[in-house]
């Protein structure tokens, strides 16, 4: 019917469309990109700190070499000589693989994509630390599995809580398919889990006899020491490893790989092809011929200062500028800060006064699947200046001022 909103093939969606919705981020994507608008919402890597003309020179080249190969169909698990590559980056964290092991993805979402299409049916449960990456729990909802989530401080995800969870849903007769983490410089949580509680997180896994995806985008992206010990070295048979290049080299090229115990490998091989056929290999030869002839792990290193840069000026602006009631935790790595509201104010309340005054982030609730996270918010420091964050947690201070003394009044508070 002409001006309805209604939509007229809603009775022949496929279930799992209906369990499928707009992430907080991606809503705020149209208002959050006006110039006007400080962002602290999106984690977009600062690219303007690549070499792009050595990146620009770097392209041109391999089409001129290997176009013929480039631009063609690929293999449905990914070139060797990336495969390969991988591997190197990989051993940073500790983590022994053989290039067979490891599957190249459009990106490490794909990769989950595949994991949740191999592992989860209707009503399956996955224990997901809360909060949690927002991207993982669309994913985990289109495979309509139920996320049980637990809690994580500053020492990330809580073992005790997990092994609660674990055998709550043992007396219950059911199993979790897998745990999923951010072990690293936690999106959204900023926090890192500790080495005891990686031991203790395998130990439970081992024996509850659960997976672990391991998911870890920012693993090389620390400010203070060198990389850690991923999980996956601890327990190669249980631990399903994700990687990206979207955070150390260029999201654009969407190239990310899984790394799984050979009889997961064969599985995900399958459905890639059947999903994509190939990944681009024009994308994965960019980025061999990028690891194998830039000296990429000082590229690295260049971001990590970046990224410590912008993180300081941030953390001085929160201690400056937030007024009492407001906590966080210090990222050491990554890209973002959890911040904990004070009590009785809520982050997606707020966010229209922040809109308001030209500054946006990102509400907690977006990053629970169970309606928590009224309280809490995510900044990112990773793209705007150092200046820039500074005025945005001006901004924002200020909005948070507005909506307490609102709130106040409301209360009956007239302090």
């Amino acid at each position: 019917m002409a001006g309805t909103t209604q939509d007229p093939y809603a009775d022949r969606y496929a279930s799992r469309v209906n369990h499928m919705t707009v992430s907080e981020i991606r809503a705020l994507f149209a208002v959050a990109n006006r110039p006007e608008v400080v962002s602290l919402a999106g984690g977009m890597p600062y690219l303007s700190a690549l070499p792009l003309d050595v990146v620009g020179d770097l392209v041109g080249k391999l089409i001129r070499d290997q176009g013929a190969n480039a631009l063609q169909y690929g293999a449905g698990q990914g070139e060797l000589a990336l495969r390969e590559r991988i591997c190197e980056v990989m051993a940073l964290e500790k983590i022994s693989a053989s290039a067979g092991d490891v599957v190249v993805t459009v990106g490490s979402q794909h990769g989950l994509t595949l994991l949740a299409q191999a592992f989860l049916d209707p009503g399956d449960v996955v224990l997901a630390e809360g909060p949690s990456y927002v991207g993982a729990l669309g994913v985990f909802a289109a495979a309509q599995a139920e996320v049980t989530h637990v809690p994580m401080d500053a020492d990330g995800l809580d073992p005790a809580a997990l092994a609660d969870a674990l055998a709550t849903l043992r007396a219950q007769g059911k199993r979790a398919k897998f745990v999923y983490t951010v072990p690293n410089f936690h999106n959204p949580a900023g926090v890192t889990m500790t080495e005891e509680r990686r031991d203790a997180l395998v130990a439970l896994a081992q024996q509850y006899d659960v997976l672990i995806i391991e998911d870890n985008p920012y693993g090389l992206l620390g400010f203070e020491d060198e990389p850690g010990r991923a999980l996956r070295s601890r327990d190669s048979d249980r631990v399903i490893y994700l990687g990206s290049f979207s955070k150390t080299f260029a999201p654009g090229l969407r190239t990310g790989w899984v790394l799984a115990p050979p009889a997961v490998r064969q599985k995900l091989v399958l459905i890639n092809e059947a999903q994509v056929l190939c990944p681009p290999q024009l994308t994965q030869r960019v980025i061999t011929e990028y690891l194998t002839h830039h000296p990429w792990r000082q590229q690295i290193k260049v971001f990590r200062e970046l990224y410590q840069t912008r993180r300081d000026a941030m953390l001085s602006a929160l201690n400056t500028m937030m007024p009492s009631g407001v906590s966080w935790e210090e990222p050491r790595g990554g890209f973002y800060i959890w911040l904990t509201l004070p009590e009785g104010i809520d982050s997606k309340s707020l966010l229209a006064r922040a809109l308001a005054h030209q500054v946006a982030y990102v509400p907690g609730v977006g990053f629970y699947s169970d309606g928590q996270g009224r309280g809490n918010l995510r900044l990112s420091y990773c793209f705007p200046e150092p200046e820039r964050l500074v005025e945005g947690v001006r901004r924002f201070s200020s909005a948070l001022e507005q909506e307490r003394a609102l709130r106040s009044v409301f209360d009956g508070d007239v302090r």
